[in-house]
């Protein structure tokens, strides 16, 4: 019974936790807390790196001290002090002991040091994968978003009817086109053309005989080629009578 209550527990918030959040807010939290842990991480390496820092410094004390009592011992031993020389024996043993475990925790701090470069490496390669990773969501997600309300504006526009009655508009106009040039052809047809062009031509002789009358009045012109011209229509006509 306790078993279902937890899990009936652990639904309930589990779908009100699923329910509030937000993809895209919690991407950008994400990119943001990766780019804080940076500083936080240089500010441990250079807590290392201080470290290995102290300790060199401090074996290089070690040392330098270690060198100074040998050459005081020496110089203890040739005067025949032997006395003074045991007292710089016995400090030189006690700072071999500290040179060593200045070393070894020298060593020590150098490897957690190269550790440490080593991880921040991997965490820079890894963080950025991940912003990569999470913009790329993002914009997708910025797509997704444009995608959408374009597909609302086309379900929009198709459920109005719009497309429906463009396309049926677009037909009646091409029929009414299409009636009103067949009405202008059928016209067209009706009318005599040639009967036109033969009356457009008598038009024009008439008023070249008009202008050659005109001329011959004024003393202008010879009207002998406009009689030839209406002479010889007659006797064509006459010849073709005779040879019918």
């Amino acid at each position: 019974m306790w078993k279902r209550f937890v899990r009936a527990i652990k639904a309930l918030f589990g779908g009100a936790v699923a329910a509030i959040e937000d993809p895209k807010l919690i991407l950008e939290q994400n990119i943001r807390e990766l780019n804080d842990q940076v500083p936080r991480m240089n500010q441990s390496i250079a807590t290392v790196k201080a470290n290995v820092t102290l300790l060199e410094n401090e074996l290089r004390k070690f040392k330098t001290e270690y060198n100074d009592l040998i050459s005081k011992m020496r110089a203890a031993i040739n005067a025949g002090r032997d006395d003074i020389a045991a007292n710089y024996a016995l400090r030189v043993e006690s700072l071999k002991g500290h040179i060593a475990q200045t070393q070894a925790q020298h060593e020590t701090a150098v490897r957690a040091y190269e550790k440490s470069l080593e991880v921040k490496k991997a965490f820079m390669r890894e963080r950025e994968r991940k912003i990569n990773e999470a913009r790329e969501a993002l914009r997708a997600h910025e797509r997704s978003k444009w995608q959408a309300k374009i597909a609302d504006t086309m379900e929009q526009f198709e459920v109005g009817g719009i497309d429906q009655t463009h396309d049926e508009m677009v037909r009646k106009l091409n029929e009414k086109a299409a009636v009103n040039e067949a009405r202008v052809d059928m016209v067209l047809d009706s009318i005599d053309t040639d009967s036109m062009k033969i009356d457009e031509e008598a038009s024009k002789l008439r008023a070249m005989d008009l202008v050659n009358q005109y001329k011959l009045e004024m003393g202008l012109g010879n009207t002998a080629p406009a009689q030839q011209e209406s002479t010889s229509a007659p006797a064509e006509q006459e010849r073709s009578g005779d040879s019918l």
